[in-house]
């Protein structure tokens, strides 16, 4: 039996896994915790971190283990830890064609697998990933790419993205779109600057990403927000379809032998055809997804805040 498709988001919160205190804040106050017991854990803090994944229980519906990468050390010890408990959801960073066979979980069905696409193999194997049965999601990260690269610095001074970043970026939420999966936009690592981390949010969500990753607690309103469609968008949205829902009955109404142009219409001056009808659809399920979650609105910079210090280190 195949995963159900990825439903988490749009804000999804890292949290160590050797840090049990946290679980349960970051669960509240994100849309869904990831339990990391890759990056955000150092290496003399594996067992513990694993050991306090087995006895903290929380909703496993809203939860995400990032284990470490195949062919570690450690990958093997985190599936047994996992095993132990209720958890279904994975998330396989550095994700590539080395992983080759299911994650399986001890009922013998295959683990939900958030692949993370965060090396200039893994990228390239965005497709093939994405097909799998197994994967309900691709996810991709800017800075191990880089590194796998041999490069020294994902972004321009000014913020912006090099271009290496931006092509992995399209390549994985396009990988994605073609196999039907939900695509997951990176971390934004500079913790105090809420309005570049708005400015991407935006972006991801007008893209087709269904949610993007966060490192600290006071990202998750922001992405919210950047994710809810403005009352606007909802309004012209829902114009849009009206237009299109009357014109679907006047063309019904035509007389036989009648026929008139049905794939195009005009709402407010723009012309509308069946790719727009799709673009208003999706703001409607962002507002519906938006009304479902917690209304949340983000009240200003985390000035001298610290990810080791909320839980979200990395």
């Amino acid at each position: 039996m195949n995963p159900v498709p990825f439903a988490l988001g749009p804000a999804l919160l890292f949290c160590p896994a050797d840090r049990p205190d946290r679980f349960a804040k970051a669960l509240d106050r994100a849309d869904a915790a990831i339990l990391d017991l890759e990056d955000a854990v150092a290496p003399g803090r594996k067992d513990a971190a694993r050991a306090a994944l087995v006895d903290t229980v929380l909703d496993p519906e809203r939860v995400i283990v990032r284990v470490n990468a195949v062919g570690t050390s450690e990958h093997d010890a985190d599936l047994a830890a996992l095993a132990r408990t209720p958890y279904r959801t994975v998330m396989l960073p550095k994700a590539d064609g080395r992983f080759v066979g299911p994650l399986l979980a001890p009922d013998g069905g295959p683990y939900a697998v958030v692949a993370l696409c965060e090396t200039a193999a893994g990228v390239l194997a965005a497709p093939a990933l994405a097909a799998r049965p197994d994967v309900v999601a691709l996810a991709w990260g800017a800075e191990d790419l880089v590194a796998s690269l041999h490069g020294t610095s994902s972004r321009f001074d000014d913020g912006r993205y090099r271009e290496v970043a931006r092509h992995a970026r399209s390549a994985v939420l396009l990988a994605a779109g073609a196999a039907g999966k939900a695509a997951i936009d990176a971390v934004h690592l500079e913790l105090d600057d809420l309005a570049g981390l708005r400015a991407e949010a935006l972006d991801a969500a007008a893209s087709g990403f269904v949610a993007s990753l966060c490192v600290h607690p006071s990202h998750v309103a922001v992405v919210r927000a950047a994710f809810a469609p403005s009352e606007a968008e909802v309004e012209r949205a829902r114009e849009v379809l009206a237009a299109a829902s009357g014109r679907a009955e006047a063309l019904a109404d035509l007389p036989a032998g009648r026929s008139a142009d049905a794939g195009v219409l005009t709402v407010g001056g723009q012309m509308v055809d069946a790719p727009l009808l799709r673009h208003a659809e999706a703001v409607l399920r962002r507002s519906e997804r938006a009304e479902q979650g917690v209304e949340d609105t983000p009240d200003g910079p985390a000035v001298g805040r610290t990810v080791e210090e909320n839980g979200g280190r990395r």
